[in-house]
């Protein structure tokens, strides 16, 4: 049975004065799917990922949300950047709490404490749980993003380059640990990457966008089923396909270079 339409994206362009950075733009996102947007730097993929969370409104066309348009953000979507995004003031614990306390999503006393432990131990911060984020490394930084949008129950994980600016070492684990958390919890994702790999060993879809203004390249369903691990990367269908996609991503690039000498 083919799962839900959760999020949909119909015609939609963006423009911003007379800059077109998204043109007619159509594909969907299913129930508990996790789908990676990948092309070139600069060609609108995070425009994508912000309308989505409510933060930006298209020119014309609509991107739904179950059914609805978006018309802002909202608690049922849990957005992580590249750049960490918690607060340098509160603990690690307090960091996890601080949606819980917003009047959207609060809950009662023990119920957070209950909540925050859990995250704690999840993403293996307890022995850290007073530190504050100056102390930890990207990778523990990067993992109380996630515990943080994670609290808060969202049905949906909205993420633009949340691993970019990790060690090749600490990325590969970031990504084992969000697929063991996604396992566990079940969330709805959209990820924008610049990498190929990591957009094939995490996904279910890879959406290849074009240069700006983004238009749909191809939709790719990944072949692979779940759990995963660092044995998909060495297989013949893997490569074949990463080959692929980086010819489309690398035409792409050439596209773009040539907007940018005429």
């Amino acid at each position: 049975m083919t799962s839900p339409v959760r999020i949909a994206f119909r015609d939609v362009s963006v423009r911003f004065g007379a800059l077109t950075v998204v043109e007619n733009v159509s594909y969907e996102v299913r129930d508990r799917e996790f789908v990676s947007i990948i092309g070139p730097s600069g060609c609108g993929k995070t425009t994508m990922m912000n309308i989505v969370a409510g933060f930006v409104q298209p020119t014309a066309g609509q991107v739904l949300l179950d059914g609805q348009p978006v018309a802002g953000p909202g608690p049922e979507r849990g957005v992580i950047f590249q750049e960490y995004g918690v607060f340098p003031w509160l603990t690690v614990e307090q960091n996890i709490a601080f949606g819980l306390n917003l009047a959207a999503n609060r809950v009662p006393a023990a119920e957070q404490r209950e909540i925050v432990e859990r995250y704690l131990v999840l993403m293996g911060l307890a022995d850290f749980r007073r530190a504050y984020p100056k102390t930890l490394s990207g990778g523990m930084r990067q993992r109380l993003a996630i515990a943080r949008a994670y609290a808060v129950k969202p049905q949906f994980l909205l993420m633009d380059e949340p691993f970019g600016a990790l060690d090749a070492q600490t990325r590969s684990a970031m990504q084992d640990l969000l697929l063991q958390v996604l396992a566990a919890e079940g969330k709805t994702v959209m990820l924008i990457t610049h990498s190929v790999e990591e957009a094939i060993y995490l996904s279910s879809k890879i959406v290849v966008v074009t240069a700006r203004p983004s238009r749909i390249r191809e939709v790719i369903d990944v072949p692979f089923g779940y759990p995963r691990d660092a044995g998909l990367l060495e297989r013949r269908e893997f490569a074949e396909l990463r080959s692929h996609i980086r010819g489309l991503v690398m035409q792409e690039y050439a596209a773009q270079q040539r907007q940018s000498v005429r």
